[in-house]
């Protein structure tokens, strides 16, 4: 007869999965366009110079240590007057929580956010767009991560905070790809917290951070961030659950 401790240790590796939310998200995740994705392709904070992709798209990134990115293409078409789209490119990252019910908080570094907005039909010049700030905190009520059927990928979906469904993002990067996740244009130092840059930063001169930063962009081919087309992890995941929910079985069986 099969030991109790088989059982247990099934228990302990489902506790141990479900124990490690942030580890769920993290990764590079993009709709389905595969043209948007984080990091210095979309936003260069030396010169701030956001990235336009080719396609719009969505694009969000997490660290299993509380940090995230998301880089947003959007565009809405104005159903009066086909000639006027608006389009929006926005950059933000900041930090992140996850609740016990599932929700996820995104918090924004507030000096960092950027939006380039084009609306040419209630604009002095159409052909201008607007380059501005921009800081907006996210909620989302709840998230699924599974594997695609169609696909094989690893898909994550959000559901936004009126629990509406976001575009399922797919797994495009892991670790993520990502820009540095302290604050990249700080205005002053009191915006520099402990929290964002860690203690003793705050007399740090803004060229020395700038330095900092470029070496980051000029190392993003070096990054370890790997292309996700077929997760092998999944697999191992997978038979590994495979096996234990069949120990578990058998030992319930003999059990009884």
């Amino acid at each position: 007869m099969l030991s109790s401790k088989v059982f247990l240790t099934f228990l302990t590796f489902v506790s141990f999965v479900l124990a490690n939310p942030m580890d769920e998200l993290e990764g590079t995740w993009t709709s389905k366009s595969n043209t948007v994705f984080t990091g210095p392709g979309f936003y260069d904070p030396i010169d701030e110079l956001l990235i336009e992709p080719d396609l719009p798209g969505i694009s969000y990134s997490f660290t299993n240590d509380g940090h995230y990115e998301e880089a947003l293409y959007r565009v809405v078409g104005n159903p009066k007057n086909h000639s006027c789209p608006v389009a929006s490119v926005t950059y933000q990252h900041g930090t992140y929580q996850i609740a016990s019910n599932g929700s996820v908080v995104l918090t924004p570094i507030a000096v960092d956010g950027r939006q380039l907005l084009s609306d040419p039909c209630n604009q002095d010049d159409p052909n201008m767009s607007t380059y501005s700030r921009y800081v907006q905190p996210t909620f989302f009520k709840t998230y699924q991560k599974y594997v695609d059927p169609y696909h094989g990928r690893w898909t994550l979906q959000i559901y936004q905070f009126d629990g509406s469904k976001m575009q399922p993002l797919y797994l495009a990067y892991k670790p993520p790809l990502m820009l540095p996740t302290h604050a990249l244009n700080p205005t002053d130092a009191a915006s520099e917290t402990a929290a964002v840059l860690g203690s003793g930063n705050s007399g740090s001169s803004s060229s020395h951070k700038k330095r900092s930063i470029k070496r980051s962009l000029e190392n993003q081919y070096r990054t370890n961030a790997i292309r996700q087309t077929y997760d092998e992890s999944f697999d191992k995941y997978w038979w590994a659950s495979v096996v234990c929910l069949g120990l578990a079985s058998s030992y319930m069986f003999l059990k009884n």
